[in-house]
């Protein structure tokens, strides 16, 4: 008969590369405000496919998006659909997850990300199999620079 210390040894063993598993996974509580128009499909669908990537994503409809983006000096040159907040940096339009989750691990000097216009194949502006390479534009004061290529 297995008494309880053995038990939990044997638990504990077992269960030590769930624990590498876990840590890997996105925190849940990362949380994307995002002010989107109530008129945009793809902008729902960009939602979805953060909260798919694991963010938790809080929504805020407004008719005048460009308003939010002038407040917190996103480039108009950079303007999309859509403008989100995550820890301090501004993510603007149909940024991938996978760029958001390396903007947050990398921390650079930046104000932001952006995919400017609504590229065909970008998370959101799913077209079948069309699809076209875009960048993800980091700026900050100094100006911009392609943060990732897709």
């Amino acid at each position: 008969m297995i008494d309880r210390r053995m038990f939990i040894a044997a638990l504990a063993a077992a269960l030590a590369p769930a624990t590498g598993v876990l840590a890997a996974l996105p925190a849940a509580e990362t949380l994307v405000k995002v002010v989107r128009s109530p008129d945009c499909g793809c902008c729902g669908a960009w939602i979805n496919h953060l909260r798919q990537a694991g963010f938790t994503v809080d929504v805020t409809m407004a008719d005048d998006v460009s308003a939010f983006k002038e407040q917190h000096g996103v480039p108009q040159a950079l303007w999309s659909c859509h403008t989100g907040l995550v820890e301090g940096y501004l993510i603007e339009g149909h940024v991938p997850a996978e760029a958001i989750r390396a903007l947050l691990d990398q921390r650079p000097e930046a104000a932001g990300l952006a995919v400017p216009g609504m590229p065909i194949g970008s998370p959101g502006m799913e077209m079948g199999d069309e699809t076209e390479s875009f960048d993800v534009i980091a700026w900050n004061a100094s100006g911009t620079s392609v943060f990732a290529r897709y």
